[in-house]
């Protein structure tokens, strides 16, 4: 075996590590600390950027799954974002790639789940690293690049650095993040829309292009939002806790 295959294998052992079960205390406080970024004021502006990439990430994997050419990403510090891809204005493509970003943090939080309660702790931090650096090639302002470099350094040192049981723990704390983010991030796309409305304007929110593309209304939207994340929620709770969740 010569020197790049056996570092290929090395490389290959570490992400298909499998480790034991951490303690359930263990679990509910990495659960408990994601919840709290995620609803304490002072953290969720911070942790919010986490749920945004994942959003935009996910409008970019359907823009190009579906045949649309992708042209770049952009992350503001408000915590906002855009992906722009170039295709039909209309139609089935677009309207999955305007479903896919309020949906993706929830989903990819369900994903996430399955590989810890898998025991591949190790493997769901390269696969973040992976997309991290596949998004990175996209990114098309400063501020997104800082955030998309920070958090692949954050991740990286995660998963060089840190024990198998602090990388489980990092990996509960991002699903909890995610999962809740989602669902908190589709209640308040509602809530200002809302308050647009209130002033007679009108949002360009993914629940209103989808209106405007399908003819249903955009609550209905942010519904199918809310809905996916409260069963990606459900889903991911009895992947982690199986044993003193399902019946």
């Amino acid at each position: 075996m010569d020197e790049t295959t056996a570092s290929l294998a090395a490389l290959w052992a570490r992400v298909a590590q499998r480790a034991d079960p951490l303690p359930l205390s263990w679990m509910l406080l990495a659960v408990a600390a994601g919840a709290a970024l995620v609803l304490l004021p002072g953290t969720w502006h911070t942790v919010r950027h986490a749920v945004t990439v994942v959003h935009e990430g996910g409008h970019g994997l359907a823009a190009v799954l579906t045949g649309r050419r992708l042209t770049g990403i952009r992350l503001h510090s408000d915590t906002s974002g855009l992906t722009v891809s170039r295709g039909p204005r209309s139609g089935p493509g677009m309207i999955l790639t305007l479903l896919a970003g309020y949906t993706a943090p929830a989903l990819a939080s369900l994903g996430a789940s399955w590989l810890l309660g898998a025991g591949f702790a190790a493997g769901l931090l390269w696969a973040l690293l992976l997309l991290l650096a596949l998004m990175l090639v996209q990114i098309r302002n400063w501020f997104g690049l800082w955030v998309v470099l920070v958090g692949a350094a954050v991740v990286a040192g995660v998963t060089w650095l840190a024990p198998v049981e602090w990388q489980q723990v990092f990996g509960l704390v991002l699903v909890s993040v995610l999962g809740l983010g989602a669902l908190r991030a589709s209640v308040e796309l509602q809530s200002s829309r809302r308050r647009a409305a209130r002033h007679g304007a009108r949002t360009e929110s993914d629940a209103d292009q989808l209106a405007g593309l399908t003819h249903v209304p955009g609550v209905l939207w942010v519904g199918v939002f809310v809905g996916v994340a409260a069963a990606c929620l459900v889903g991911a709770s009895l992947l982690l806790f199986p044993g003193w969740l399902a019946p």
